[in-house]
C-alpha cells in the first residue's frame, strides 16, 4: 500500500511540474508552448524553467500533508529530486 501510495505521490509530482513550467511558458513568454520551448532548449534554459515549474509542487505538497497523505508527500518529495537530478544533466 505504502508503495502505491509513493508512486501516486512521484506521478503528481512530475505532472505538477510539467503543469507549472507550461503555465510558465505561456504566461511570462511571448511565445506559444511549443515554441517556447524549442527556444528555451536552444538557449540553454530548459533546466531552469523545469525548476520554476516544480514550484508548484509546494502547495501538492503542502496539500498532502493537510490531507494527513504522508507517504503520497514522499512521493512528491522523490519527484522533485529526481527532476533536480535530471535538470544538473540537460
Amino acid at each position: 500500500m505504502n508503495k502505491k501510495e509513493i508512486l501516486a505521490g512521484f506521478i503528481v509530482g512530475i505532472f505538477t511540474s510539467l503543469l507549472g513550467s507550461y503555465l510558465f511558458i505561456t504566461f511570462f513568454t511571448p511565445f506559444d508552448f511549443s515554441t517556447g520551448i524549442q527556444t528555451i532548449k536552444e538557449y540553454g534554459y530548459l533546466g531552469k524553467i523545469i525548476t520554476l515549474g516544480t514550484l508548484l509542487d509546494l502547495a501538492v505538497f503542502a496539500f498532502f500533508l493537510k490531507r494527513n497523505k504522508e507517504f503520497m508527500a514522499r512521493g512528491v518529495i522523490l519527484a522533485v529530486i529526481v527532476l533536480a537530478i535530471s535538470t544538473v544533466f540537460i
